[in-house]
């Protein structure tokens, strides 16, 4: 009878575990899932979300995780700096060339990680 209920204790310390686990893992992919929707927000102009698209992975994929945290924070704010002008119709008849001249000076400085746009 004790081994049976040390047994059924031992199976209910190991489902908690992984109950415990499943729901860390349920939250980090809800986390992800915030900050990838974050990171994703359109500008609504091809040029200027096809840079952003291309400097995220850039980031994500190449540059070391020391200045990592640096570059995500340019691009945070560029990213808000351009889905707010984009709500404006004067500044976003503009914002194309923008884009291009923001992801042409840029390329230079990402490919000392090997990144390519």
């Amino acid at each position: 009878m004790r081994q049976a209920t040390s047994n059924a204790v031992a199976g209910s310390s190991a489902n908690r575990r992984q109950i415990s686990s499943l729901a860390a893992g349920i939250t980090a992919v809800a986390l992800l899932a915030s900050v990838t929707a974050a990171h994703a927000q359109s500008t609504g102009i091809a040029a200027c979300d096809d840079f952003l698209t291309k400097y995220d992975a850039c980031v994500v994929s190449k540059v070391p995780e020391a200045q990592r945290a640096t570059y995500k924070t340019q691009i945070d704010q560029t990213r808000k700096a351009w889905v707010d002008m984009a709500k404006n119709p004067s500044a976003k008849a503009t914002m194309e060339a923008t884009c291009k001249q923001t992801m042409d000076a840029t390329k230079a400085s990402l490919t000392a990680f090997g990144c390519s746009f």
